[in-house]
C-alpha cells in the first residue's frame, strides 16, 4: 500500500569559498511522494529492531558518542550526486579535521578531479562510516571547496604528495602551495548513527535468543541527530 504525503524541497542558495563557487541547484518546489509499505501489522510494531534498539539520551553523550566513533573510524565513502546525471557517486576519503564545534567535517581534495564537478552542481552530500563490527555514521550536509592558502596550510599533511604527485613544473608540486589542493568543508545538518551497545561474544548471544525467540535483538544504540540539535551545539 502507497500512503501520499506532501514535503518541501530544501531551498538552496549560492555558496562562495574563495576562489571556487559551489552552487545548490535544488530549487524550493512542492512534490508530493509515496511512502512504501507491504502490510498491515495493526498495533503491533512493524520494525521491531529499530524500536528495541532506539536510544535516547542526552544531546551532550549523542555528540560526543558520534565523534569518538568518526575520529576512530577516519575513513568513509563520501557521496556526491553526479554532475552530469541524477545518479550518485561515492568514493572513499579519509576525515582530515573537524571545525565548528565538530560538526564541520574537512576533507582534502584535488581541485580538477571529478567530485569537485560534482559539487560546483550540487552541494548537497552524504558522508558514511562503517567499521568491521557493523557500526555505523551516516551524516549528511552540504559542501563548499575552500582554495585559501591559509586554510589549506592549516591543515596540509606531506602524505598528500605521493596521491596529488609533482608534476615538475615547480608550481604543482603537491606541496601546500599546489593550487590544486583544497579543502572541502562538509557543514553536517543530520546525522544518524548506531554503535554497539555489547561485547562481541554478548552481541552474538543476544542474536541467537533472538532467532530462538522470534525477539528482536538489543544489540546497538541507534541514534539520531537532527538540525536543530546540531545548531543547538554548533552555537555552545
Amino acid at each position: 500500500m502507497f500512503r501520499s504525503i506532501t514535503l518541501a524541497k530544501r531551498g538552496l542558495t549560492a555558496v562562495s569559498q574563495s576562489s571556487f563557487q559551489t552552487k545548490q541547484t535544488r530549487i524550493p518546489q512542492a512534490f508530493t511522494m509515496s511512502s512504501f509499505s507491504n502490510t498491515d501489522t495493526g498495533s503491533k510494531t512493524a520494525d521491531p529492531y529499530t524500536q528495541k534498539n532506539k536510544d535516547e539520551v542526552s544531546l551532550k553523550e549523542k555528540v560526543e558518542d558520534l565523534f569518538t566513533f568518526i575520529d576512530k573510524t577516519k575513513f568513509c565513502l563520501f557521496t556526491t550526486h553526479a554532475g552530469d546525471s541524477d545518479l550518485l557517486a561515492s568514493r572513499a576519503m579519509a576525515l582530515a579535521a573537524k571545525e565548528g564545534n565538530g560538526f564541520d567535517l574537512l576533507f582534502h581534495t584535488n581541485t580538477e578531479s571529478g567530485k569537485t564537478d560534482d559539487l560546483k552542481e550540487d552541494s548537497t552530500v552524504n558522508i558514511g562510516f562503517i567499521n568491521p563490527s557493523g557500526e555505523w555514521a551516516s551524516i549528511s550536509g552540504h559542501a563548499s571547496i575552500e582554495t585559501n592558502r591559509d586554510v589549506v596550510r592549516k591543515h596540509y599533511s606531506p602524505a598528500l604528495k605521493a596521491w596529488i604527485g609533482d608534476l615538475g613544473d615547480g608550481k604543482h608540486d603537491g606541496g601546500p602551495e599546489d593550487p590544486r589542493i583544497a579543502v572541502i568543508r562538509v557543514k553536517a545538518k543530520t546525522a544518524q548513527y548506531a554503535v554497539s551497545r555489547r561485547t562481541a561474544v554478548g552481541g552474538f548471544v543476544e542474536l541467537a535468543k533472538g532467532i530462538a525467540t522470534g525477539e528482536a535483538p538489543s544489540v546497538n544504540k541507534l541514534r539520531h541527530l537532527d538540525e536543530a540539535e546540531i545548531s543547538q551545539w554548533k552555537s555552545q
